[in-house]
């Protein structure tokens, strides 16, 4: 009998904590989210003031004829929007795929190549993540800066790596809801209207 109160008593933890890690990784998918979408209202800022300046300066000469630099900013945000985006759209279950092969299959086939999938992508992004890491800490250890504005390159790298981070995060994420038979998408994340 205590045998059986302490394994169920270990059971119980150990739901909490998958739990616990489940939610985690949701609210950091949630800011990835805020983040990505952030990064995006400050690019179209950014190429608004850039297209405003322009036409200005050709009615008053005096004025620059654009935006220092606002290229190379433009290319960092739209990177950071993008790796930013990815964990919220994982989660909602926005990636494109093809599942021609996950429909005509029983749910058991289905939930073993939902966990085999999930588990390719996880190991896969991990490479990445690594990977960027490295190059974020190289370029943070040599110094290394843009040529055009000086902007030390570590900073926008480190930006992508966090992202590609988060990703990962939302792959294991997955793989642990696949294994555990949980919804692998969550509806209340996906805008209200489809987007088509």
């Amino acid at each position: 009998m205590t045998g059986d109160l302490s394994l169920e008593r270990s059971e119980i933890k150990r739901e909490r904590a998958v739990k616990r890690l489940l939610d985690g990784i949701e609210r950091l998918s949630l800011l990835d989210g805020w983040v990505g979408a952030g990064c995006l209202m400050l690019l179209i800022a950014l190429m608004l003031a850039e297209l405003t300046i322009r036409i200005l300066s050709n009615m008053f000469p005096s004025l620059p004829g654009g935006l220092p630099y606002t290229w190379e900013y433009c290319s960092y945000l739209m990177a950071t929007c993008f790796t930013f985006g990815a964990a919220m759209t994982l989660r909602t279950g926005g990636h494109i795929r093809v599942n021609l092969l996950l429909t005509n299959v029983s749910a058991r086939a289905r939930q073993g190549l939902e966990i085999a999938l999930s588990l390719v992508g996880l190991v896969s992004v991990s490479f990445l993540t690594v990977a960027m890491s490295i190059f974020t800490w190289s370029s943070f250890a040599s110094g290394q800066v843009s040529a055009a504005s000086g902007t030390p390159l570590w900073i926008p790298k480190l930006t992508v790596t966090l992202g590609i981070l988060l990703l990962a995060l939302q792959l294991l994420a997955r793989l642990i809801q696949a294994i555990l038979g949980l919804p692998l998408e969550d509806s209340r994340m996906k805008p209200a209207v489809p987007q088509e």
